[in-house]
């Protein structure tokens, strides 16, 4: 079995392109409190009984049933698993294939069984983590905190990361004067500075080259400047966190980086649409449920925005992509956005997951093309 934290897009798109009989999708609102992953537990232990009745009743063969009970059983079984939870869990079995995901983000419950994975809810962590890493850098002490949506922030332990000024360049001091033909004064402590900050680079580089999560910078000047100007980290958030951060608790820093990153969101959010707008109105974007899922199934689809509570009974034509639109979801289907956004992975497209209000178009979804079909 294998658990992850966070799924990645290649995870997604993997389970997403898996097709056949008996895939079942559960999942279902967790938390980090024993009670609240015990009743966890119990759900969960429930919705695999409700699917193993579906498996049954859809004739899936006996041997991938016992293969969905016995994983399942082994989930319910570790207990090391239970102990570490975050808000949701994703869970999907097909007999073959077990993997499970604690997401940051709360979801609601569902137990879903079909020829493919319902993969919808996943994107909401791909869209907006929430999580991030915040850089507290001072002249006399710098830390590295790992922020989650529902755990205190994290203090990480750096190796070879500088304790202060004076321990970046071997010194006790960085005020003092130097000898003739130094360096001296306010000029001389930009350059210890430069030197110091350099220093932390060096030391962060394994960390932040194996890192998603954006790097969100707590700093005053001229630190704060020192710093932006030497780092070419690509997640560097453009807000800082102003202020002495050694004024600033672990927990403060981690609210205000919150803050942050809903601005940063929000920030993304608005340029998504406006983009979208934009070719709306140019003609290289389309709004109708039925011309993206034709876009969709030819491949042609660059960007994809839906409604993430949004479903739309129906189905569509693989081989046309054509849409048959219908009152209720029937058995076995997630309607035509969710097979929507299953093609529009299948060709690599990028996919965001949105509330309502923020949908280019005001329908329950939008998709950027790369050729008119």
């Amino acid at each position: 079995m294998e658990y992850k934290d966070i799924p990645t897009k290649a995870d997604v798109e993997r389970i997403a392109a898996l097709r056949h009989p008996g895939c079942v999708s559960i999942y279902l609102p967790t938390g980090t409190t024993p009670a609240e992953a015990d009743r966890a537990r119990i759900e969960l232990k429930n919705h695999l009984t409700a699917a193993e009745r579906a498996l049954e009743k859809l004739g899936v063969p006996r041997s991938r049933i016992q293969g969905v009970q016995t994983e399942g059983q082994r989930i319910l079984d570790d207990r090391d698993f239970w102990r570490y939870q975050s808000r949701s869990l994703a869970v999907f079995l097909d007999g073959d294939l077990a993997e499970t995901f604690r997401l940051p983000n709360r979801l609601g419950t569902a137990c879903e069984v079909a020829d493919r994975f319902y993969v919808k809810p996943l994107l909401r962590t791909l869209t907006f983590p929430q999580s991030a890493l915040i850089l507290a850098l001072a002249g006399n002490s710098v830390r590295l905190l790992h922020l989650t949506p529902d755990r205190p922030p994290e203090r990480m332990d750096v190796p070879g990361m500088p304790r202060d000024v004076a321990d970046a360049i071997g010194k006790t001091s960085v005020s003092g004067r130097q000898a003739e033909g130094r360096i001296q004064g306010s000029e001389g402590q930009k350059v210890r500075m430069l030197e110091y900050v350099q220093a932390i680079e060096r030391a962060l580089h394994p960390v932040l080259a194996n890192s998603s999560e954006p790097l969100i910078l707590a700093a005053a000047e001229p630190l704060s400047g020192i710093f932006r100007g030497a780092s070419d980290h690509p997640r560097l958030v453009a807000e800082v966190i102003a202020g002495n951060p050694e004024e600033k608790t672990d927990e403060e820093l981690a609210a205000a980086a919150r803050g942050v990153l809903d601005r940063l969101y929000a920030g993304k959010v608005a340029a998504l649409r406006d983009g979208y707008e934009s070719r709306i109105a140019a003609g290289t974007a389309l709004v109708d449920l039925s011309d993206i899922a034709r876009a969709a199934t030819f491949g042609a689809v660059e960007s994809l925005v839906i409604d993430i509570d949004r479903r739309v009974p129906g189905t569509i034509d693989d081989e046309t992509g054509a849409v048959e639109f219908a009152d209720d979801d029937g058995t076995g289907d997630y309607g035509v956005v969710d097979e929507i956004l299953r093609r529009a992975l299948a060709s690599k497209a990028k996919v965001y997951a949105l509330r309502a209000e923020d949908i280019p178009g005001g329908g329950a979804a939008a998709a950027a093309v790369r050729y008119p079909v």
